[in-house]
Order: C-alpha cells, then structure tokens, then sequence
C-alpha cells in the first residue's frame, strides 16, 4: 500500500478551540472547531473519549461460540454479542489514549479476565486478531480483537453491578444467521466474526 505522507499532511485538520462539555470519571465528551487544510473553519464537531477495550471470539472445546445476551441502552434492545470489556486503569479514569502507559491494563490480560468474569471460562490458547479505532469519526478509543480457542468451564460468573448478562453457546452456523438477520447487533464483533472465521489475521 502507498502511504503519501505528502498527502496525509495536506490532509489534516488542526483542532483550534475544544470545550468540554462534560468531563468526569467516565467519558471526555468535546465540542471543538477545527480549521481545514484550505484555511477555513467550522464548528461544531463532536467527539468523545472513553476506555480502550476487548473483544474475545472464544470457542469451547466443542467447537461452539461463547456469547453473552445483555440489554444494550443505545439501540434500547437485548444484544448478542461476544465477551467483552473495558481496559482497567489504575489512575481511576474511565478513558484516556495512553495506551503505552503504566497506567492501563494489559490487553491480553484485560481479555482473559473479561472472559472469566463474563462467562466463567478460561483458555491457554489465545492469538491477537487486530487493533482498531473503536469509532474514528467521533471516538479516540480502540478496540483490542482476540480469539480465544479450547475454551473450558473454570469458575461462576463474577459480574460488575451493572452488569445482567447472560451466556450462550452457538455454533457458526447460528452465528451466521444471527448475523444475516440483524441478531447480532454489535459492529466491531461482526468485523471480529468475520476476521476469525473467513478471514487469514490471527491464524
């Protein structure tokens, strides 16, 4: 791939004026204006901040798929989905892009933890599929993809106080047709299903 650094510089905006409109422990959210790379300017775009997170594509040793049914406040609707959650972070914020500071979780570990306490299952066979921009148009934090295979049962559910969830085994079939109807409603898992299963990163 040709990568014009010429061309990304034209390209840029510069951020000249951010009001917080809110900023507490859980989300950054901004209301900025920018300048063009022509000159001009305009208000106003908005963006966010919030925690780094992982999603686990994980298989049992049956072959079938961990998922999890949990009531999603955005669409207003009961989701399927794959384990996932929030990096932790030691300083107490819910966001933030340091991702090579001391002050955030691991990823890997961060995944096998949410696994376990989503789900009660372990595994020793883990692989990377891809990081990625959770949302780039309005959003600065990125989604860490991992596949978990040879799944096994090692605990009971050990949930946060928000969280009501429950688990679900399908296979790739049911997979795929929870996906061709709209029943697994999660973009970036769906990118994660298809990564896993059909496509060559992380094999």
């Amino acid at each position: 791939m040709n990568m014009n650094t010429d061309d990304t510089k034209n390209l840029m905006w510069k951020e000249i004026h951010t009001e917080h409109i809110v900023q507490d422990e859980w989300i950054d959210f901004r209301r900025s204006t920018y300048q063009f790379p022509d000159g001009s300017t305009f208000e106003p775009f908005y963006s966010y901040s919030r925690r780094d997170y992982v999603v686990i594509v994980a298989s049992d040793e049956d072959g079938n798929y961990l998922c999890v049914r949990q009531f999603r406040q955005g669409i207003g609707e009961v989701t399927t989905e794959f384990p996932a959650g929030g990096i932790e972070r030691s300083d107490g914020r819910e966001y933030g892009a340091e991702r090579s500071s001391s002050t955030a979780e691991d990823a890997l570990e961060a995944a096998k933890r949410e696994l376990l306490e989503e789900t009660g299952y372990i595994s020793e066979t883990w692989k990377p599929l891809l990081t990625i921009p959770s949302n780039a148009t309005i959003a600065d934090n990125y989604a860490y993809i991992f596949t978990a295979k040879n799944c096994r049962r090692a605990a009971s559910q050990h949930l946060d106080e928000t969280e009501f969830l429950h688990v679900r085994k399908h296979s790739a079939a049911e997979i795929e047709e929870l996906i061709e109807k709209g029943g697994f409603q999660q973009a970036v898992h769906v990118m994660a299903w298809l990564l896993a299963e059909k496509g060559h990163i992380g094999r």
